[in-house]
């Protein structure tokens, strides 16, 4: 991807420290010194312009977030939409953000086992030729990195437009034996779903008519733990529900015969 940038635009990202990172080595393992707190830590690998990011701070102040791309032009595009987000909320500075400048190749030098709640990974490259499977970012070799620095409470949350890489994910996923929940071929048949935050992507293909797919990742011990004692709730009142239809069905009175 190429992108034409402004003038000066490496400078005008180091004037911002309070909310860009240009190199993650120093915060592994340290990230809650940089927000100065213990919230959980989401993350969204290949923010683009930075809008789910900026919305998801909003929508959630208790959470930290972390945008994470290799473009200085979209670190700054996702710095300009942070600002003007939070100042909506009359912040001047977004509290619960940080804007990384890093290659996602190399994520197990960015965080440290168990730094992280949440993974997101929204309408990531497909690398639709066989050959680059190895790129895809739900690929085996990336999902162990995953699963590496999440905590006993992480999850992966993957949306993409692309009926392939969901596929293939699917299969990722299930090859290495992971929980899956909330699986969705279609996220807005219904309606648009607005509990979710959109990215640019997203809300052009929902207006267009687009299929977006979603699936859930559970990871943590706690979550996998949280996640079967949800199903097994779920079971027990569809279960009862069941029963409870069966005893109310009305008994046929007994046809009367008549001794002749």
């Amino acid at each position: 991807m190429r992108l034409r940038g402004r003038k000066g635009i490496l400078e005008s990202l180091e004037a911002q420290p309070e909310l860009v990172v240009l190199d993650a080595a120093p915060h592994k393992g340290r990230w809650r010194e940089f927000f100065g707190n213990d919230n959980p830590i989401y993350i969204e690998l290949g923010m683009g312009k930075g809008r789910f990011i900026s919305d998801m701070s909003v929508r959630n102040p208790h959470i930290n977030f972390i945008g994470v791309d290799m473009y200085d032009e979209l670190i700054r595009r996702a710095s300009d939409k942070a600002r003007l987000a939070w100042e909506e909320q009359g912040v001047k500075q977004p509290p619960n953000l940080a804007l990384l400048r890093a290659n996602i190749e190399g994520i197990e030098d960015m965080f440290a086992p168990g730094e992280l709640q949440r993974i997101h990974l929204n309408f990531s490259d497909p690398w639709p030729k066989a050959k680059h499977a190895r790129r895809r970012l739900t690929h085996p070799r990336f999902v162990a990195k995953y699963i590496e620095i999440l905590n006993e409470n992480g999850e992966i949350h993957f949306k993409t437009d692309s009926q392939s890489l969901f596929e293939f994910s699917l299969n990722s996923f299930a090859d290495m034996e992971l929980h899956m929940r909330n699986i969705s071929l279609h996220l807005h048949k219904e309606q648009l779903r607005d509990d979710l935050v959109l990215t640019e992507y997203e809300a052009k293909f929902v207006e267009k008519g687009n299929n977006i797919h979603r699936v859930e990742v559970v990871i943590g011990e706690k979550a996998i733990a949280a996640h079967k004692a949800a199903k097994l709730a779920a079971q027990k009142n569809d279960q009862a529900e069941a029963t409870n239809n069966e005893t109310s069905e009305p008994i046929a009175a007994p046809i009367a015969t008549s001794e002749g």
